[in-house]
């Protein structure tokens, strides 16, 4: 390589490491500035300038979070309504998947298009409705009433993934499975299932980020704080004449935690199904 070639390819390069370096400091700024928010006190919040110098770090914004806004109380139901959300959007992705793409029936083309249509239906459009067909089942303020649209929400998008994958697995397998004896249910969780572990990571990531901080549906079908969930936490501190601004930027930091978490531990299995649910599909 000539050294002009060369100098070229480093310019090149250290010019895009900025450009990148720069759009990740613009990506991470809100977080840099979340926490700084809840390190200040409420006076502080007032003063100029993007961010805070606090005279003093107030951690007890995150004690009084912790303890007056019931985080534990409200973690362990997103936990909850969350597995469960991942569990049952797995399942049944997995189920619908296989029956439009491996099992020949009259209508499975037409199915698989009104389940693939529910990602271009807008959350608000179902609020009214839903609340009406619980209240008339009696499932307002349970479990069951933020758990049944967490999972036709994020069933479209499950269902799209494991289609995509599922046409990357050799017929031939389950041809094979069928002569030496194997039933539907055997053939799809003890041989199809195991291919789609890719699928199944990315369907799981994906489902849990969408809704830990989901709030519109929650707020619409809970009332009581039996099964309230985490961004529930920040009405405890806002009030009809004031509100406490210091300890509601730490509660949104502490919500933010588990999904910050989660997707930092896990990024690259979000990228990689992703990107193989793309080609394959």
């Amino acid at each position: 390589m000539k050294k002009a070639d060369k100098k070229k390819t480093i310019a090149g390069k250290s010019i895009l490491s900025f450009i990148l370096i720069l759009v990740a400091v613009v990506q991470i700024f809100p977080l840099i500035w979340l926490i700084n928010f809840s390190l200040a006190s409420s006076v502080e919040m007032f003063t100029k300038g993007l961010l805070i110098i606090p005279k003093k770090f107030q951690w007890g914004n995150y004690i009084k979070a912790y303890v007056d806004g019931h985080f534990l109380l409200y973690l362990k139901n997103s936990i909850l309504i969350n597995v469960l959300a991942v569990v049952l959007v797995i399942f049944i992705s997995i189920m619908a998947a296989f029956a439009c793409k491996r099992m020949y029936w009259k209508l499975r083309g037409f199915v698989k298009i009104v389940l693939l249509m529910g990602m271009m239906i807008p959350i608000h459009a179902t609020l009214l409705p839903n609340y009406k067909i619980y209240s008339s089942l009696d499932i307002t303020d349970t479990l069951w009433a933020v758990l049944i649209p967490y999972v036709a929400f994020s069933l479209p998008q499950g269902m799209f993934l494991m289609t995509s994958f599922l046409d990357a697995v050799p017929e031939e397998l389950e041809e094979a499975a069928v002569i030496d004896g194997c039933g539907i249910y055997r053939i799809l969780f003890q041989i199809v299932t195991p291919l789609l572990k890719p699928a199944i990571a990315t369907v799981s990531i994906m489902t849990f980020l969408n809704n830990w901080n989901e709030f519109i549906m929650a707020s619409t079908y809970l009332s009581t704080p039996k099964w309230k969930t985490m961004p529930f936490s920040l009405l405890e501190f806002t009030g009809q004449y004031s509100s406490n601004y210091a300890v509601q930027f730490a509660v949104m930091t502490l919500t933010a935690a588990p999904a910050i978490l989660v997707y930092i531990l896990l990024n690259k299995h979000i990228t990689k199904g992703v990107a193989m649910g793309a080609i394959k599909g």
